[in-house]
């Protein structure tokens, strides 16, 4: 079994856990994120493990899914939209149900996957262990929104390391995505763990590097928090760059929430 698939397993139970102590009424209350409600939040996560289920069927089985999702987002419908459509008939508590069960049953087939193996995706086929790894971003990201909306406090783990991983590996794509050049080399990034761990990646440097709180890291490049937000140490203009635009998560070019925007709300 892949460790990841293993830390995606528990990051769903440990949201799913917090989900039940939500009230009926804040189901239906809107979050800082789009204006999604929980509801919203569990249904988009519910839909995309579901065409990742079909990723894992293979290209005959992915194609029509990735066919009409493309074609709804063609006529201008958005994410929200789609899993409206797809779950309308829903309550919350069958549809955490739902989800729940069906995000255990896509970790366990992602984990006893042979890990060479490449599926199929929306762009370039993605290898096993970046695919679970990105299922498990996903949900610890839209996980936030819900905890920020009822001003609930949240433990994080050193699990987020895969995060943090991904968030740094897709430096260059940051640029990319938005065809600009690649501005340099990679900064030096030094970060806490949730541990007291030090995490590093690249080559050491002073001058262009990102240190600091290896969650605010995370929330930044997931696009949960603005980089002006956390306690982040950015030197260099390539970091300041990178920071400011960084998207660990793959799709259209997306921006980070405005300074201030993001955050526990009140009732």
């Amino acid at each position: 079994m892949l460790q990841i698939s293993v830390d995606f397993t528990r990051e769903v139970d440990e949201f799913h856990g917090f989900l039940k102590t939500l009230k009926p009424e804040d189901w239906n209350r809107e979050t800082e994120f789009r204006r999604w409600t929980p509801w919203d939040v569990v249904a988009h996560l519910h839909y995309y493990d579901f065409v990742s289920t079909a990723a894992l069927g293979g290209e005959e089985v992915f194609a029509p899914e990735r066919d009409a999702l493309v074609a709804a987002f063609a006529k201008g419908r958005t994410n929200q939209e789609i899993a409206r459509e797809r779950f309308a008939d829903l309550d919350a508590p069958t549809l955490l149900s739902q989800w729940y069960s069906a995000a255990h049953t896509l970790s366990e087939a992602l984990g006893r996957s042979e890990p060479k193996r490449r599926l199929p995706w929306f762009g370039p086929d993605m290898g096993v262990q970046m695919f679970t790894t990105a299922r498990y971003m996903e949900t610890w990201a839209h996980a936030q929104e819900v905890y920020d909306l009822v001003g609930a406090s949240r433990t994080h783990t050193d699990r987020i390391q895969n995060i943090a991983t991904i968030g740094v590996k897709t430096f260059g794509w940051t640029f990319v995505n938005r065809k600009l050049d690649i501005p340099g080399p990679p900064p030096y990034v030094r970060l806490v763990a949730p541990s007291g761990d030090i995490w590093e990646w690249n080559e050491p440097s002073e001058t262009e590097c990102v240190r600091g709180d290896g969650i605010d890291f995370c929330h930044v490049v997931t696009q949960g928090r603005n980089v002006a937000d956390t306690a982040l140490e950015v030197s260099g203009p390539v970091a300041t760059q990178w920071m400011s635009i960084t998207q660990c998560f793959a799709g259209p070019v997306a921006n980070p929430p405005k300074p201030g925007t993001r955050g526990p709300q009140s009732e």
